[in-house]
Order: structure tokens, then C-alpha cells, then sequence
């Protein structure tokens, strides 16, 4: 239940925070990620998902603390970051992130599948540069209103297009041609 609230109120942030940054309502958006966040660092099965959160509900403390509304539209650049490290990191590990993934469903993936993953894995890092960029490009720009359409809207398109289509063309090329 926790993970479906943060989802939501995650991809709510970018507009809840949009119309309520001028009536000190940061404090508000900032006190509830930080604690959510902290929920989560709680229930994290892994340290480094624990540390992550970690470093979320701090980032959302320290907004409060220092009375710094402008930080709050780091945090896109910042999860961004997050998970390219994560990704980036699993680059390094024996299975990717993208590889686990894909073995929930089939726990036996073939070597040409593995190599796939790998680099489907490289694509997800090169979105995650690509988004922190764009991200902090519009904080710099004080483009507000194109900081709350991209964050709110346009990135999640994307990484839904990405999830699909990658889910897509393992599952009709990749797989069908292993299993042949």
C-alpha cells in the first residue's frame, strides 16, 4: 500500500507542487514525501533501497530545515539520478536490473536474452542522463510551467513507451528468435 501511495503522490508532485509553491504549501508536499520516504526506507527489503530512501527523506528534510522551496523541483533530477545509479550500478553485478526483471517471468532466459537485457539496461541509463538533464535544463531555465508538463506528463509517457516497447520487442524478436 505504501509503494502505490509514494507512486502517487509522486507522480502528483510535479503539479501539486506547481500550484501550491506560493503559498508555502513546500513545507506540506515536503514534510509527506519525507515521510513517506522514510516508510519506505523502513520496509526496503535491500540496504541500498534502504540507504536510497534514505537519501530522499533527507533531501525532503532538509527542504523543510533550511526553508529552500526552490530544491523541491530538484527532486525529478534527483530521482533520475537514483536510478541511474541503480541501473548503471547493476551494469557492474552478475544480473542487470532489466535481467531480473525479465527472469520473474521467465526464469530460464536464454544467452542471447541475457546480452539483451544488458543492453536494454544501457538504453534505461542513457534515459536517466537524458531526463536528469532535461530536468535540471528547465529548473535553470525557470521554466515552471515546462518543468511541470515535462515532469508530470511527458516524462512518464516516455518511460511508459520505453517499458512497452522494450517489454514488446523482447517478448516478439528477442525471445522468438531464442526459442526457434
Amino acid at each position: 500500500m505504501l509503494r502505490i501511495v509514494l507512486a502517487l503522490l509522486s507522480m502528483a508532485y510535479p503539479f501539486l507542487w506547481y500550484w501550491g509553491r506560493d503559498n508555502g504549501a513546500f513545507v506540506y508536499l515536503a514534510l509527506g514525501m519525507g515521510v513517506l520516504w522514510l516508510f519506505r526506507a523502513w520496509q526496503s527489503p535491500t540496504w541500498g533501497s534502504r540507504l536510497m530512501a534514505l537519501v530522499v527523506a533527507l533531501f525532503f528534510a532538509a527542504v523543510c530545515m533550511l526553508r529552500q522551496p526552490q530544491a523541491m523541483y530538484w527532486y525529478p533530477v534527483g530521482v533520475s539520478l537514483l536510478m541511474l545509479l541503480v541501473f548503471g550500478g547493476s551494469l557492474w553485478a552478475k544480473q542487470t536490473v532489466i535481467e531480473r526483471l525479465a527472469r520473474l517471468r521467465q526464469p530460464n532466459l536464454p544467452l542471447a536474452a541475457v546480452v539483451y537485457t544488458r543492453k536494454v539496461t544501457q538504453v534505461w541509463c542513457a534515459f536517466f542522463i537524458l531526463n536528469a538533464v532535461i530536468c535540471g535544463g528547465l529548473v535553470c531555465a525557470q521554466a515552471w510551467s515546462a518543468w511541470t508538463f515535462y515532469t508530470g506528463v511527458v516524462a512518464y509517457l516516455l518511460m511508459g513507451l520505453l517499458l512497452a516497447g522494450e517489454w514488446l520487442y523482447r517478448h516478439w524478436v528477442v525471445l522468438k528468435d531464442t526459442n526457434e
